[in-house]
């Protein structure tokens, strides 16, 4: 995609210059053979376009069934034709869909002969680059930045909630609220401003109007959007977990029985598991991504001392860790000392302690107080009974934070996260600049430019050209 200058919109949004005059053409549907196949094009003066494929004029908005012709007007196949004029489409532009026979070859043929009349007109149609139909739609108004982002997180949805929850993102929610937030800062900051222009007023026309209120407000508004926001990308992005623990344990079993699967080799030789394992399954809707690791210990084992390497590097990584302990063996000096070394090499990495979840396997020997007591701290487990299974599950959704239940939670991604987390720091600024007895105004007002500039940044009206070639650049090519 050809490298476009940034430009600064009526309303202060980020757009780039031109809008894209030549046209494009894709395949819109998934690779592979199916009922139906499209072939979609955007641009400018698409009729004449529509007249050579389909030997006769089409009516906008409507259906229209016919061959589709090659070079010498025979049909390449049979099937429907819908014409979008600009601007009602999804991109905004001419937008012309052939809706054919879904078999590769077919697609293809149709494809060359677009292009091949593209360069009959002089049109310069050219093949679309991934997400640039929705780039256009977003470039030319007809999405925010956040709605063209929920349009690829729909396509990549893998559980019914962050279905909804990216539905709910498409159809603005998300976008709703962060603009709210938006004209209630500006409102602020034409207050502070104000100020700045008329110093004899001072601070007490800002304690006059209530300045430290409002930012209050906004503060309790952004912790609000922010708490939906997070649901939203575990919806989105799921959540890791690592199983760690000494070999023979039962992290293979454990995974075998969170999948509901036999996934995982399970014998009782030590080392039995050279490499993570890993298998997404879902709680209450939510993505979890479950890491089977190679048993944590010392080894001359090439293979699987790469194991127990890969194992450490996963468990850093993960969302959360479920330690896994052998009640059987508790209380033989051996292992307990091994069990040692391991918390304290976990607790060396500078994890946070709520990540840690501690389950006792084999809780099905407990049979006094006395050994009740040794795992009052941790979670009791037993994979030949399933008791603690459902416990289990829901205690890996509060060590991420999961609130249960997706009714008005958005789809969202770590941007978002980081650029209210960095507005959320401003307004924190802004906050201490109002509480002081003698406030910094200048600086009071570039706090509150910077909170509003982030907010900007996350619905795409002050974007740059690298993150939206970054953002598209993960779409499919059709869309």
């Amino acid at each position: 995609m050809q490298a476009q200058k940034p430009v600064v919109g009526p309303t202060g949004a980020t757009r780039m210059s031109g809008l894209h005059a030549d046209p494009i053409v894709a395949i819109a549907t998934a690779p592979g053979r199916g009922a139906v196949g499209i072939v979609r094009i955007s641009g400018p003066n698409l009729p004449p376009c529509a007249l050579a494929l389909c030997g006769s004029g089409l009516l906008p908005r409507h259906a229209t069934y016919g061959p589709f012709q090659d070079a010498r007007g025979h049909a390449i196949d049979h099937g429907l034709a819908l014409y979008f004029p600009a601007p009602h489409s999804y991109t905004g532009e001419d937008v012309l869909e052939l809706q054919a026979h879904g078999g590769a070859v077919v697609l293809q043929m149709l494809l060359a002969r677009c292009l091949e009349i593209g360069a009959e007109l002089g049109l310069g149609l050219r093949l679309a680059a991934p997400g640039e139909f929705t780039q256009r739609a977003f470039l030319n108004g007809k999405l925010d930045l956040l709605q063209a982002e929920a349009v690829a997180d729909l396509i990549d949805a893998n559980t019914e909630a962050a279905v909804r929850s990216a539905g709910r993102s498409l159809t603005g929610a998300f976008s709703a609220e962060i603009h709210a937030l938006r004209d209630r800062l500006i409102r602020l900051r034409t207050l502070v401003e104000a100020t700045l222009d008329f110093p004899e007023e001072d601070i007490d026309f800002l304690r006059q109007a209530d300045a430290l209120g409002q930012v209050k407000e906004l503060q309790g508004s952004l912790d609000r959007i922010f708490a939906c926001a997070r649901q939203g990308a575990l919806l989105r992005e799921g959540m890791s977990v690592v199983l760690a623990g000494q070999p023979n344990v039962g992290k293979s079993s454990l995974l075998n029985a969170l999948a509901g699967a036999e996934l995982a080799i399970v014998t009782p030789v030590a080392g039995t598991t050279r490499d993570k394992v890993v298998q997404t399954i879902q709680i209450e809707g939510v993505p979890v991504h479950i890491i089977d690791t190679a048993g944590l210990r010392d080894t001359q084992d090439e293979v699987e001392r790469i194991g127990v390497s890969r194992s450490w590097t996963a468990i850093e990584q993960a969302d959360a860790i479920v330690f896994l302990h052998d009640f059987s063996r508790m209380g033989q000096p051996d292992y307990d000392h091994a069990d040692a070394v391991l918390a304290a090499r976990i607790s060396a990495l500078h994890l946070l302690s709520s990540r840690v979840l501690h389950v006792f396997n084999k809780s099905d020997l407990l049979h006094t107080a006395a050994h009740t007591e040794l795992v009052k701290d941790g979670l009791p487990l037993s994979l030949k009974t399933g008791e603690g299974l459902p416990a289990l599950r829901l205690r890996l959704l509060a060590l991420v934070g999961w609130q249960g239940g997706s009714e008005g939670v958005f789809t969202a991604r770590a941007r978002h996260l980081d650029a209210m987390r960095q507005t959320a720091d401003h307004l924190s600024q802004a906050h201490d600049q109002l509480a002081a007895p003698h406030p910094a105004l200048d600086l009071l007002a570039e706090d509150l430019r910077q909170a509003h500039h982030a907010l900007g940044v996350i619905v795409g009206e002050l974007s740059t050209e690298d993150l939206l070639g970054e953002i598209f650049g993960q779409f499919c090519i059709g869309k």
